[in-house]
C-alpha cells in the first residue's frame, strides 16, 4: 500500500496543541501574526467640512481665488468678506517680500535686472570696484538698507562693466531707478557725508532716497 500523509490545514493564524508544543521545542518556526485588514477610514468630505473663518485661513491663495463661486460663501456675506481680504493680504504680502538682499549683476543683466524691472520696482545700482575702502563701507549699509526694505530692489555692478571707462574717483556711485528711468544718482562717497558708517546708520540713505519708506 501506498504511503498516505494527511496535512491538516486550520484557518489561517489559528494553532492547534500539537504546533504550540512543537514552537517551544524550536522544531517549528514562530507562528505569524493572524491577518488584520487595516480599519475602514472614509474619505473626507470637503462639502462637509464647515466653511469658517479657519476654514478661509488654512487655504492658499489659488485655493481662495477658486472659492469665488462657491455658493455656500455667497450666502454668507462675512465669509465672502474675509475671503477677500486674505486674497489682498497675500496678494501685498508677495508683493513686498520679493527681494532682501545685494544681488550681483554683469553688464549683460542689466537691462533685464534694471531697466525692465517694472513700474512698481524701484532699483538701487551700486557701481564698485573690489579693492576701494569707501566702496566698501556703503555696501554694508546697502546690505542693512535691502533686510529692512525688502520690496527695493538693490544690485550691483563693476563700474567699467556697467559704464565703460567709469572714472574711478566717482566711486562708489549710486544709481536710483524706476520705470526704466533714473531718478537720482549720487557719486562718490562725499555725496553720503560721514553717516555711511560699517555700523549701518540707516539714515545715510533712507534720508535721500524718501522712495524706501514708500
Amino acid at each position: 500500500m501506498g504511503d498516505y500523509h494527511f496535512v491538516y490545514k486550520d484557518v489561517e493564524g489559528a494553532s492547534t496543541q500539537w504546533d504550540d508544543i512543537q514552537r517551544k521545542l524550536g522544531n517549528l518556526p514562530e507562528k505569524p501574526p493572524a491577518f488584520k485588514p487595516p480599519p475602514f477610514t472614509p474619505a473626507s468630505d470637503q462639502d462637509s467640512i464647515p466653511k469658517d473663518k479657519s476654514f478661509l485661513d488654512s487655504k492658499t491663495e489659488e485655493e481662495l481665488e477658486f472659492l469665488e463661486d462657491d455658493l455656500d460663501l455667497d450666502d454668507d456675506r462675512f465669509l465672502q468678506e474675509y475671503r477677500k481680504k486674505r486674497l489682498t493680504e497675500m496678494r501685498e504680502a508677495t508683493k513686498i517680500v520679493r527681494f532682501g538682499s545685494v544681488v550681483p549683476i554683469s553688464g549683460s543683466d542689466f537691462v533685464r535686472e534694471v531697466s525692465q524691472a517694472g513700474p512698481d520696482v524701484w532699483v538701487v545700482v551700486l557701481l564698485y570696484k573690489d579693492g576701494y575702502a569707501e566702496c566698501g563701507v556703503l555696501m554694508k549699509c546697502l546690505e542693512e538698507l535691502a533686510v529692512k526694505y525688502p520690496g527695493t530692489k538693490f544690485v550691483k555692478i563693476v563700474s567699467t562693466d556697467c559704464i565703460p571707462n567709469y572714472p574711478d574717483h566717482n566711486l562708489p556711485t549710486l544709481l536710483v531707478y524706476n520705470n526704466g528711468a533714473v531718478k537720482a544718482n549720487y557719486a562718490g562717497s562725499r555725496s553720503f557725508g560721514r553717516r555711511c558708517t560699517p555700523e549701518g546708520n540707516f539714515s545715510c540713505l533712507a534720508s535721500d532716497l524718501l522712495f524706501l519708506s514708500a
